[in-house]
């Protein structure tokens, strides 16, 4: 997938907003952003069983979090980005 892919071996490396948003909102934490030259962001995770099977769940639809919660946390990763631009 595109949107995600391993960073160093310690890290897990997500370029998808949503996703991302769904994993916090399930209670995963961003370690840290990459801002590449190009403008595009990476949030990194600590990779776990659990992270893996998060993003399983969202791809395939089953991944349940509250709405308001997702809501919020686009809004705090929004500003993550914006923070270094």
């Amino acid at each position: 997938m595109n949107e995600m892919g391993m960073g160093t071996k310690n890290n897990h490396s997500i370029r998808d907003l949503g996703l991302a948003a769904a994993l916090v909102s399930a209670g995963h934490t961003v370690v840290t952003t990459e801002h590449e030259p190009s403008g595009r962001v990476s949030f990194i995770f600590t990779p776990s069983d659990e992270l893996t099977e998060a993003i399983n769940q969202y791809w395939s639809n089953q991944l349940t979090v509250p709405a308001r919660t997702y809501s919020d946390n686009i809004k705090v990763l929004k500003n993550m980005i914006y923070e270094r631009s």
